[in-house]
């Protein structure tokens, strides 16, 4: 009964998905139309393509496991945070003086960006370098979950999942661009918002309701505490939560496929009601994730752990909890994950093909290329990342031994939140920031991250090198932290000795958030 409902639901997910990329085909003629939508997104299409960008099968699955068993109920700490740091607080600061500078710039992507508003052809290329390398296997990090979900229903072998989902995703976004991934990531938005509150309210059913499951969880023992570390306000470790909740919440703010949305968006009384969507829908989404992955503790019994260390699996825990349930269910949770999954896929890879195209392949050639050739080049990279990130988690899911590609996976947020959050933040605020401090903190947000990835890789004891050393460098999540909050503090810091830029070219830039408009009383009283 399960294969069948889950057959049926995803033909007609397929379908419905090939069908918007077929339709929105005419929108995605040019670049400005097949990147951002000819800047004409209205606010619900923009929220959710925020949302489903932010969020996707590695938080439902991967996220939502780990950290559920980790800190019990109190990782949904880590999914408030997401909401009102990571989509209210990034809509407010960001939102709007994204869209007016980047149009008055005429910027299509972050690096473009950071060329004009810093006057420097160096910083543009760099940071297309970074997007490329780092963006890859972030990318390939989204088929993570899907082997384990789909293994409940289907017996079939991980590579077709992954081959399935990257065609099918290729598709409705080389026909049509911006706007097919916007509408799609609406509809797979309602889909994820459908489907995690009906799997919350079963597995809660499945313990005998909330109370009775709190109480269950309260019982589970922990090291250090009597009891009721799981079910607890701030949970077992709240410095490390704190961490949780930084990175995976603030270090939207520097990512390139999430800032992007605020380039398409429509005009100002959008970005408003976008706020308000966003938030909610992280609340629901975010919230729901890690909330459901707290009582992943009450189904220790089922999952699957490491045989060398005795420690559990995470990717295993979330569809324990799902095996138990009704077949509607996990077949609508099947939908839910891919959904995910290709949403936040299809805004990684036009990223990644409108920054390469525009940012490297276009300054390089001599003579001008056409719309057309532009558009065209970046459907050609848009099968080649997706053909790389697809053969890159088929590689690391045959081989587990393979602990680089994994290693990279985990330090890719923190690489490129680090590299850009805090140049891309005061490019937008501060008229004195340098060229140097942006070159400063790429170098420093790279830094940390391979740093952090030879200490994994090489298993390197850092207890020598003090408390504070040592715990940074304890997981990717504490030295994405150290990164982002760095260059905030490095990029005033080296402004303020390094050379500053033409103040009068600067001040034109800044004019933008000067002009006049007019607007109805509705917005505005005399």
């Amino acid at each position: 009964m399960t294969v069948v409902l889950s057959s049926i639901l995803l033909v007609i997910f397929f379908a419905i998905m090939i069908g918007v990329g077929i339709y929105t085909r005419k929108s995605a003629t040019d670049v400005n139309g097949f990147v951002l939508g000819g800047r004409s997104v209205g606010p619900w299409l923009t929220a959710f393509a925020f949302g489903t960008s932010y969020f996707s099968a590695v938080i439902f699955v991967g996220y939502a496991g780990q950290f559920g068993w980790l800190y019990g109920t109190s990782a949904t700490w880590a999914g408030l945070g997401n909401a009102f740091i990571g989509s209210l607080l990034a809509w407010k600061i960001l939102g709007r003086r994204t869209r007016i500078m980047t149009q008055s710039l005429d910027t299509k992507t972050m690096p473009d960006y950071f060329g004009i508003r810093f006057d420097s052809k160096a910083l543009k290329i760099a940071a297309s370098v970074i997007i490329f390398i780092f963006l890859i296997p972030y990318t390939a990090s989204l088929y993570n979950g899907l082997s384990s979900l789909f293994g409940l229903v289907f017996d079939m072998p991980y590579w077709v999942v992954i081959a399935v989902m990257a065609v099918l995703t290729g598709i409705y976004v080389i026909f049509g661009g911006y706007m097919a991934t916007a509408i799609n990531d609406f509809i797979q938005g309602i889909i994820m918002l459908i489907g995690i509150t009906a799997v919350i309210f079963a597995v809660l059913n499945d313990n005998g309701g909330l109370l009775s499951a709190m109480q269950k969880l309260s019982a589970v023992e922990c090291e250090g505490w009597s009891g009721g570390a799981y079910s607890s306000f701030l949970g077992p470790d709240p410095l490390a939560l704190a961490f949780v909740v930084i990175l995976t919440s603030l270090g939207t703010w520097g990512l390139p496929q999430m800032v992007g949305k605020f380039y398409a968006i429509k005009s100002e009384k959008d970005i408003h009601k976008g706020t308000i969507i966003s938030t909610l829908f992280a609340i629901i989404v975010a919230g729901g994730c890690y909330f459901l992955g707290g009582f992943g503790r009450l189904y220790a019994d089922k999952i699957t752990y490491n045989e060398a260390t005795g420690k559990p699996l995470f990717d295993t825990i979330v569809p324990a909890m799902l095996s138990t349930l009704p077949s509607v269910i996990i077949a609508v949770v099947i939908v839910l994950v891919l959904s995910a999954s290709m949403s936040t896929l299809s805004s990684l890879v036009l990223t990644s093909s409108s920054t390469f195209t525009l940012d490297v392949i276009k300054p390089s050639m001599k003579e001008e290329m056409t719309e057309k050739k532009q558009v065209s080049i970046m459907r050609i990279f848009i099968v080649f990342f997706i053909i790389i990130s697809a053969i890159i988690a088929i590689i690391k899911d045959a081989n587990p031994s393979v602990t680089f590609i994994a290693q990279m996976m985990g330090v890719s947020w923190g690489a490129l939140a680090g590299a850009f959050l805090a140049p891309f933040l005061y490019g937008l605020y501060w008229k004195k920031a340098t060229k140097a401090s942006v070159a400063v903190c790429y170098v420093w947000g790279c830094a940390i991250a391979i740093l952090q990835l030879i200490i994994s890789l090489a298993k390197i004891d850092m207890s020598g090198f003090g408390v504070v050393i040592s715990y940074i460098f304890k997981s990717s999540i504490n030295s994405g932290v150290v990164a982002m909050v760095g260059g905030l503090v490095i990029v005033p810091l080296v402004s303020s000795f390094t050379a500053k830029l033409d103040e009068k070219n600067v001040d034109t830039m800044f004019e933008c958030f000067e002009k006049k408009v007019s607007v109805a009383q509705k917005e505005a009283l005399d």
